[in-house]
């Protein structure tokens, strides 16, 4: 699953290691020649896993980064194509950080509590994420139904300019935060703002054998 993953990311990033403070994980990816890092056991997100493992890096090679780019290692659909648009997304002006969004096209993710629902703005930037459906459609029947509404889920890739990865992850959490159980919602309460942007591709995580089992049912292997 890390190999895959790896793989697919380094097609694009000449800078690319594993975070992990797992040995078990560690000798997996040295053995088919990835970087790999080691950090933290007391990390409670990925975020806070990456910044640390930013900082081990440039300590270890002297480069000073612009961006960082978090990418799930259960995520075996990631596409070069998806990691550019997150790119290019960060690097629009004044973006601090972004992440990636997709059209809901099963009516049943709408009220998935494990599928994490976002609304924008006209700029597509984040206004809210919420494991509820969002929007919620009060007037279905006079508002044309929900099929005139777009809902979009939100894909678990960030990208952080280099010294904002470094704030965020000194925030205090916030109610909404852990109400949700949603980090990018304690860097919104603190002001921070998420560009999104539209992929159409598809993203399916890998957390359970029976995650594997359906996409290996979609005709993915």
């Amino acid at each position: 699953m890390i190999q895959r993953v790896y793989e697919r990311a380094s097609s694009l990033f000449e800078h690319l290691l594993v975070a992990t403070d797992d040995q078990r994980i560690h000798e997996a990816v040295e053995g088919f020649g990835g970087k790999v890092q080691m950090t933290s056991s007391l990390h409670k997100s990925g975020t806070d896993r990456c910044a640390e493992a930013a900082g081990l890096y440039e300590n270890q090679t002297g480069l000073n980064f612009s961006y960082v780019v978090n990418i799930q290692g259960d995520e075996p659909l990631i596409r070069q194509e998806q990691l550019q648009t997150l790119m290019d997304c960060i690097q629009s002006p004044g973006t601090t950080i972004a992440t990636l969004i997709s059209q809901v096209d099963k009516s049943d993710d709408i009220h998935n509590p494990n599928v994490v629902k976002v609304v924008v703005d006209q700029s597509f930037r984040a206004l809210y994420f919420s494991r509820a459906p969002i929007p919620f459609i009060r007037n279905s029947e006079t508002a044309g139904g929900v099929e005139n509404v777009i809902y979009y889920k939100h894909i678990g890739l960030y990208a952080f300019r280099r010294e904002v990865l470094d704030q965020v992850v000194q925030l205090t959490p916030s109610d909404l935060e852990m109400a949700e159980s949603l980090e990018q919602l304690r860097w919104m309460d603190h002001g921070f703002s998420i560009l999104t942007a539209v992929t159409s591709f598809p993203s399916l995580g890998v957390d359970t054998p029976e995650d594997l089992e359906k996409l290996e049912k979609q005709g993915y292997s």
